[in-house]
């Protein structure tokens, strides 16, 4: 049935108003234009809005017939056939009716493509006229900004006003009447007149440079006179030292340091000034000095022009060596670590002499990557001491300067800018190389002008004069205190270690005239020592003994009876006072924690020792405490009771004339001795 069905189909055309239908032809040749068909055409004279609306009508006609088509099918009845076919044309119709809407979309696509084309091409080329016309307006704004900056060379010329140039210009130059109206004419007349000028003013430099030719003639006369003067003043010089020295008038010295201290750094330069100041004003023996190598001093701040020749032949010769061998990390750090720590070549010497003609050579540095300055010091006599194996430390250099000023003990760098820099290089502290460089204390940054404020950082630091001046005086005093401290206490220590208790004709009324207890023992020791003795602590938990202290053991016998007392002497001595800390090995050990008289001894040291203190400057006051210790023991040993069960004599009999022998519920024995009655008595 479907084969008959498409035979039987006739071939349906859109007909349109415009056209003839497809299937019919005519004979003439009208006919034959009538009968020709363009789809193209078709597409101008048709609106795409209805041919939307009979695309949408058209494919709902299709899925209506589609479904009747479904549903005939499903009743399955052969008398539907016909109406199948029926429905199939009518489909294929449809679908005829599809290709022609898609044909006429594609050309309405293609010839909205061409168009923009078109169009496209007309904005191109309109575009590319702009940029034409744009370039010539940008060339041409470029010619006229050329014109409008062009300067002329007499531009540069800076010619006079115009009131002078009327003024002083003669009329034939000037010719106002044609240069007021013409401002062409006028700069033509100003540059001639500055060409006149210029003459005359060439004529007056060649006659100055005649000038100038005669007086250099005569200034090379004087020179040479004066060249000729320098060897007769030097023979005159050299002829007066001699005076110089018989009326201690040094002058060609003092000329020579003064010269030298030029090329110190400012810190040192500040110091030599104030010491030197000081010492002419106050303290004729004080004697500054500068020592170093002068040369090294003025190759430090020669500018880096003068040295390129030697830099590069010190570079060539680093590049040789870094090729034959390169260095390691450690040697690296090693050696900068050297650089930070260097030295300025020059020093200051300080040599504080005192009565008995004893010196204190005192050596400051200058670190120059630091900013810091150092000191080192050294102690001669005027006679020959006798050596004390305990008096070790009392003149030792790293030693004997310690804590001059409170807390000051040159350990540890002043600057806080250089805990950074030493971080860089791998220094821990700058203690581990005081011994080579000197100590950094605080009271030497003063005395060179240096501070450094810990509150309020400085980016620089600054010699100041002032700062320097205001501490120069009282250190020179705690300098030459120090000095006269330590050589009495090495004095007394020589005494001591032979157990001898010397004591001045000035303080014999502080004692009896018998004392049977006797030193026989003075040593020192280390601090690790001390601070293992269970007799000291409460001095150590007090503050009072630090490892800059110095700490010394004194024996005292008398018979059996053995006093052990452990001594902490300040560095400070004798302003502040040692102290003392006792034990008795008697019948058992007895300390201050378990025996109150003990105690009331080490009060009698400790606490009264302003009365030990003697003339002054103090420096008896050691062995003082060391004669009064001797006393105390004796009153107390002869003031204990007697033991009934032990048979014979009493061991300490009572020589001591004492008012009572124990008082209150402490029972303390009289340890006051008084002078010039002679008798013991409580406080």
């Amino acid at each position: 049935m479907s084969s008959e069905s498409s035979k039987k189909r006739k071939p349906k055309v859109i007909r349109t108003d415009g056209a003839a239908p497809e299937g019919k032809r005519g004979k003439g040749d009208g006919d034959q234009d009538l009968r020709y068909y363009s789809e193209e055409c078709e597409v101008d004279l048709r609106d795409p809005i209805k041919d939307y609306e009979l695309y949408r009508e058209t494919c709902q006609e299709l899925q209506r017939l589609m479904a009747e088509i479904q549903e005939l099918k499903s009743r399955g009845i052969k008398d539907n056939a016909a109406e199948i076919d029926e429905r199939r044309v009518q489909s294929c119709v449809h679908f005829m009716t599809l290709k022609k809407l898609n044909r006429l979309a594609h050309i309405r696509l293609k010839k909205g493509r061409d168009q923009t084309h078109e169009a496209k091409q007309k904005v191109d080329a309109y575009h590319l006229q702009l940029q034409n016309l744009l370039y010539e307006v940008m060339h041409l704004q470029k010619e006229i900004t050329k014109c409008l900056e062009f300067k002329s060379k007499h531009e540069e010329i800076e010619l006079v006003s115009l009131e002078e140039f009327y003024q002083e210009a003669p009329p034939e130059i000037s010719r106002p009447a044609i240069t007021l109206s013409e401002p062409h004419q006028q700069t033509l007349a100003r540059l001639d007149w500055e060409l006149e000028q210029r003459k005359r003013l060439a004529e007056k430099y060649k006659e100055c440079l005649t000038s100038k030719e005669k007086i250099l003639k005569e200034i090379e006369v004087k020179k040479e006179y004066l060249s000729s003067l320098q060897p007769r003043l030097n023979s005159i010089m050299q002829a007066s030292l001699p005076v110089q020295e018989y009326l201690f008038m040094p002058f060609d010295q003092a000329h020579k340091q003064y010269e030298t201290a030029r090329h110190l750094p400012p810190p040192l330069y500040v110091l030599f000034v104030q010491a030197s100041a000081y010492g002419q004003a106050c303290d004729k023996k004080l004697v500054v000095a500068i020592e170093g190598n002068v040369e090294e001093a003025k190759a430090l701040y020669k500018p880096p022009e003068d040295s390129q020749d030697d830099e590069s032949d010190s570079d060539a010769e680093e590049e040789q060596t870094t090729k034959r061998r390169r260095p390691t990390l450690g040697v690296q750090l090693d050696d900068k670590r050297k650089e930070m720590l260097k030295r300025h070549p020059l020093s200051v010497t300080v040599d504080l002499k005192c009565k008995d003609d004893n010196v204190l050579h005192l050596t400051f540095y200058y670190l120059m990557n630091l900013n810091v300055m150092t000191v080192k010091a050294k102690v001669t006599t005027a006679v020959e001491m006798t050596t004390a194996i305990s008096a070790g430390d009392l003149l030792s250099p790293d030693s004997l300067l310690n804590c001059l000023y409170p807390g000051d003990h040159g350990r540890k760098t002043p600057n806080p800018a250089n805990q950074f820099q030493f971080d860089k290089v791998g220094i821990l502290t700058l203690s581990d190389y005081v011994t080579e460089l000197g100590h950094p204390y605080v009271w030497v940054q003063k005395l060179g002008g240096l501070h450094f404020p810990k509150d309020q950082p400085q980016h620089t630091v600054t010699a100041d004069n002032t700062l320097s001046a205001s501490h120069m005086e009282l250190t020179v005093k705690l300098l030459r205190s120090r000095l006269q401290s330590r050589l009495a206490l090495h004095k007394q220590f020589a005494s001591l270690e032979h157990g001898v208790v010397p004591v001045s004709s000035e303080c014999q009324h502080l004692f009896p005239t018998k004392i049977v207890s006797r030193l026989v023992k003075w040593t020192a020791i280390p601090y690790e020592d001390y601070a293992e003795l269970p007799y000291t602590k409460d001095v150590i938990e007090a503050g009072l003994a630090e490892d800059t202290h110095l700490y010394y053991m004194a024996l005292i016998e008398r018979g059996t009876a053995k006093l052990q007392a452990a001594v902490v002497l300040n560095p400070g001595y004798s302003t502040l006072p040692p102290i003392f800390s006792l034990c008795l090995n008697w019948k058992g050990e007895r300390t201050g924690s378990n025996d109150d008289n003990i105690r009331a001894m080490e009060s009698e040291v400790n606490v009264n020792y302003k009365e030990l203190w003697g003339p002054k400057p103090g420096h008896q006051l050691l062995t003082n405490q060391l004669q009064r210790l001797c006393m105390v023991l004796d009153v107390y040993l002869e003031t204990e009771p007697h033991d009934t069960s032990v048979e014979g004599p009493k061991e300490f009999p009572q020589e001591k004339m004492c008012l009572r022998l124990v008082r209150g519920p402490l029972r303390l024995k009289p340890f006051k001795f008084n002078y010039p009655q002679g008798f013991f008595s409580h406080r």
